[in-house]
């Protein structure tokens, strides 16, 4: 099953670089060129030159220069040790404060028919290229892969959580009120323990699949150019690893709006609903979540259809076996998914937003933030917004499972993890 080990990791040294949060920053597809470049001007050794190149007539070998450099001036510097981190973040959510942990370690790729590690959604090839050349020219990973594990007397966590009880070997609040901390485990007897831990487990990717994809293009590049061979450092990639019960997970929704349909016709669509969903009508917003939670408690497949204006409609689907007729070559579980309730019943029989439609995003916007649904509608921006309940920790594992994959953008993990704070230098053991 999943094979993890210690390596030495490669960190900022802050006496040279500056302040962590001023080196650090979120996961390379969440920001803009504006941001990106704010990061810069902040403090000019941000980790973003190197996750997010876009400097020089070839952006990934300037970010390969850069990496040199920097390892060379020694503001990047290499664990003595081989270590496994233990990683937490402390955040807000649905009002109150929270938190995840678990560890950071070198974990084996392997082929998803292997069925060692699983993923849940699909994913792009343009974002993949994009990291599979920027591989290429580092031989790093500069984030981590986030991915959730079952262990039902959580041993792991147990062991962990006294493994950080002490102060933690660095830390830094974000701009959006997330604690970072990390803690480094270099003792050969507990890394012993959370090694074999994990020697029947199976992986469960809950975020970074263009990265994992790309990890495995990459260990198949190296091999055939003669680079690496099987069991080589290429082999490994960094990986953030959770308890899938961990008690401070959060999974949001992630919201659909839709643009651009020059014959969107609200009463069509309610008509159309009409053979499968129950609706109910309201006339202003302020108690959408609250019911949807509700829905959510009962077990049913709702969504919040939104229009304009305070106007809204609850759909809630009447017999979830139509799923069945309408997707025989899917599993219960990917049949059973309110993303997929969504996409098969509205999206595409209704509005007619075809899969490669969805996939390229002709019609559709996404957002995990209630605001940005119901303003950008009110706004004259989308025809419409369909509000959705999150989807649970045990489909996602149920979909992966069955070899199957969600829809894009089914899930949303928050917070992300933070980029720059230990990272993966496979050129060292």
């Amino acid at each position: 099953m999943a094979e993890i080990k210690a390596f030495r990791g490669m960190r900022y040294n802050t006496k040279k670089a500056g302040k962590l949060e001023e080196l650090c920053c979120p996961p390379y597809d969440i920001i803009s060129e504006k941001e990106r470049r704010g990061y810069i001007a902040r403090n000019p050794y941000n980790v973003i030159r190197l996750e997010l190149p876009r400097e020089g007539e070839d952006v990934y070998r300037t970010a390969g220069e850069i990496l040199d450099l920097w390892r060379g001036e020694g503001i990047l510097v290499h664990e003595e040790k081989p270590a496994i981190y233990i990683y937490e973040e402390e955040f807000n959510a649905f009002n109150t404060r929270r938190s995840i942990k678990g560890i950071i370690a070198r974990v084996k790729v392997e082929e998803f028919s292997k069925g060692v590690i699983l993923p849940h959604e699909f994913t792009l090839s343009k974002a993949k290229e994009d990291r599979f050349r920027l591989m290429k020219a580092t031989n790093c990973n500069f984030s981590q892969i986030y991915a959730l594990y079952m262990d039902e007397e959580h041993t792991t966590l147990s062991v962990i959580n006294k493994l950080s009880k002490g102060k933690p070997d660095a830390k830094f609040t974000d701009s959006d009120n997330v604690t970072h901390k990390l803690w480094i485990v270099t003792d050969e007897e507990v890394i012993a323990g959370l090694t074999e831990d994990f020697a029947d487990r199976k992986l469960y990717i809950a975020d970074g699949h263009h990265r994992y994809e790309t990890a495995l293009n990459y260990r198949n590049y190296c091999r055939e150019q003669g680079i690496s061979k099987e069991g080589d450092a290429q082999d490994y990639q960094m990986m953030f690893l959770m308890d899938m019960e961990h008690p401070g997970l959060v999974v949001y929704p992630t919201h659909r709006l839709v643009r651009d349909l020059p014959k969107f016709d609200r009463d069509k669509v309610l008509d159309g609903c009409e053979e499968y969903f129950e609706i109910q009508a309201f006339d202003n917003v302020a108690q959408m979540n609250e019911l949807l939670l509700h829905e959510y408690k009962q077990g049913n497949k709702s969504f919040g259809f939104y229009c304009g204006k305070g106007e809204w409609y609850l759909l809630r689907l009447k017999d979830l076996a139509v799923m069945d007729e309408m997707l025989p070559e899917l599993s219960a579980a990917s049949r059973q998914l309110d993303v997929s309730v969504l996409h098969t019943l509205i999206l595409e029989k209704i509005l007619g937003i075809d899969k490669k439609n969805m996939a390229a995003q002709i019609n559709l916007t996404y957002t995990k933030f209630f605001s940005e649904a119901i303003m950008g509608v009110d706004q004259g921006d989308f025809c419409c917004s369909f509000i959705l309940n999150p989807t649970r920790v045990t489909e996602i594992r149920d979909v992966a499972a069955e070899g199957e994959k969600m829809p894009q953008k089914s899930t949303y993990f928050y917070p992300k993890m933070t980029t720059g704070m230990v990272m993966n230098d496979i050129s060292v053991d």
